[in-house]
């Protein structure tokens, strides 16, 4: 037995009576949406529910499932402490979702729990599926992590052959609201790509175009501050190679944040519904179309990390007249110009795999003879050294995207309205902890949300004074 269905739902507490207290009417159209669904996955009679949800846990390298036997929840943060629930866990399903990925290379298990209460985007599917649903079932609770969502659909793929070696009657549960930013008057305000994201994402579901909710790019489905798309991509895997009927019952915005309805219910085998193979593709021809537009800068920073990569030596400047008459190398025919290796400064290497930061690594100041020994040091600790990730693998290699910024004089500033985000970068200063954020980054639309990022990075405290300083940068990329 496979999965017999899946469907998208959102999570507004305010959807439940008891939280909404009449305020629930104005998404009366999701609330039929909701029911729609859950009335037709309750007519499967599923053994177990396997619900993805983004308010469990999450880790940036690790799926994290729920262990245990049971759990229960309840809606008090929502003002509802009587709205509760009570589950089993399906503790066999759960060792076996491990130990599939596990076998894929996948980091996913029982670890690192810190709250065994149900949250509520976990809460709310159930009690609407528990009107329709009388005969008990089993629970499987997963979480989202950082990987990117290539990654997402692979463990999806994981679930389904857990639940077809078991033979579950499973339906899975992907929990997830849309877009936040629809209106301006809304909680969070508005942003361009928040109506946008929310129309192809429906347009997606009614489709049941997985292969195009794999390729929506990292840093717009961030700017339209989503909830739910690695929850999609984990049910796309889970319904790799299976035809599915699709239905999409409802799409509001009312309230400022997207609320869509869907169901896919598995017709059968589907071969060519297979999505993986054809992302990975597009992300290597966007890698090598990104290498033959980089200029000498990025490509000894390539060069420095392949060689560490692979080999495990360090890339020295000595070597570099080699490297030139490689034609394997990266520094093929090309020429390390004079600014290279007679001028100083400050550098920092960025490595991006499928639209996410993979490793950044700098120097605030020169601390080696010249920008070129500066880049090749901090190439090597950007894919070995940053504390956020591990060690970038050989086979990540074909993927990388890489940057380089040489920093300029940083200059002491008085208040934050000397900054541009889009033109200067920030260091912050408190005593002898410093921290630094680069300019134009994706998200980084503020100078308060510039600032707020360097000091967290320096462990500097909201009250402690601080002193700032802006610098400008040449951005190789």
């Amino acid at each position: 037995m496979s999965i017999l269905a899946s469907c998208v739902v959102p999570h507004p507490p305010l959807i439940i009576p008891e939280v909404g207290r009449g305020e629930e009417k104005q998404i009366r159209k999701t609330i039929e949406g909701y029911e729609a669904v859950m009335r037709r996955m309750a007519a499967l009679e599923p053994d177990t529910v396997v619900v993805i949800t983004p308010h469990s846990v999450m880790y940036s390298d690790y799926f994290h499932i729920s262990p245990g036997t049971e759990a229960s929840g309840s809606l008090r943060n929502f003002r509802a402490p009587q709205v509760r629930l009570t589950v089993q866990y399906d503790s066999e399903l759960v060792r076996e979702i491990t130990r599939e990925a596990e076998m894929a290379g996948i980091s996913a298990g029982t670890m690192g729990e810190r709250d065994r209460s149900l949250d509520h985007a976990t809460l709310i599917p159930l009690l609407f599926l528990n009107r329709f649903l009388k005969e008990s079932y089993q629970l499987v609770r997963i979480g989202l992590s950082g990987f990117p969502s290539t990654v997402h659909y692979a463990f999806g793929q994981c679930i389904a052959r857990a639940v077809e070696r078991l033979g579950r009657r499973v339906i899975l549960i992907a929990s997830g609201d849309l877009s936040h930013k629809l209106q301006p008057d809304g909680p969070y305000g508005f942003a361009p790509e928040g109506p946008v994201f929310d129309a192809r994402i429906m347009k997606d579901l009614e489709a049941a175009d997985f292969g195009d909710l794999l390729a929506i790019d990292e840093s717009f489905a961030e700017k339209a501050a989503e909830c739910g798309l690695r929850s999609f991509q984990i049910m796309a895997g889970a319904l790799d190679r299976k035809a599915v009927e699709a239905l999409v019952y409802s799409h509001e915005d009312v309230t400022g944040v997207g609320y869509g309805t869907a169901s896919f219910l598995v017709s059968g085998e589907d071969p060519k519904r297979c999505y993986l193979d054809a992302e990975r593709e597009r992300l290597l021809r966007e890698a090598e179309e990104a290498r033959e537009k980089q200029d000498i800068y990025v490509r000894l920073a390539r060069a420095s990390i392949e060689k560490m990569v692979k080999s495990g030596q360090r890339l020295r400047l000595k070597e570099i007249k080699s490297c030139l008459e490689d034609p394997e190398s990266p520094l093929y025919g090309l020429q390390l110009p004079e600014e290279m290796t007679a001028q100083r400064a400050g550098v920092f290497v960025s490595l991006h795999k499928e639209g996410q930061l993979r490793g950044c690594i700098g120097t605030i100041s020169a601390t080696r003879s010249s920008i070129a020994e500066e880049i090749l040091e901090n190439a090597v600790s950007a894919c070995r050294k940053d504390p956020r990730f591990s060690p970038v693998r050989t086979e990540e290699l074909p993927f990388l995207i890489y940057s380089v910024d040489v920093l300029g004089d940083a200059e002491k500033i008085s208040s934050m309205k000397e900054l541009d985000v889009k033109r200067y970068g920030v260091i912050v200063s408190s005593g002898y902890r410093r921290g630094l954020l680069l300019p134009d980054l994706d998200g980084v639309d503020s100078p308060e949300q510039q600032i707020d990022i360097a000091r967290q990075k320096a462990g500097i405290g909201k009250n402690e004074p601080l002193e700032l300083q802006r610098f400008e940068v040449v951005r190789h990329s």
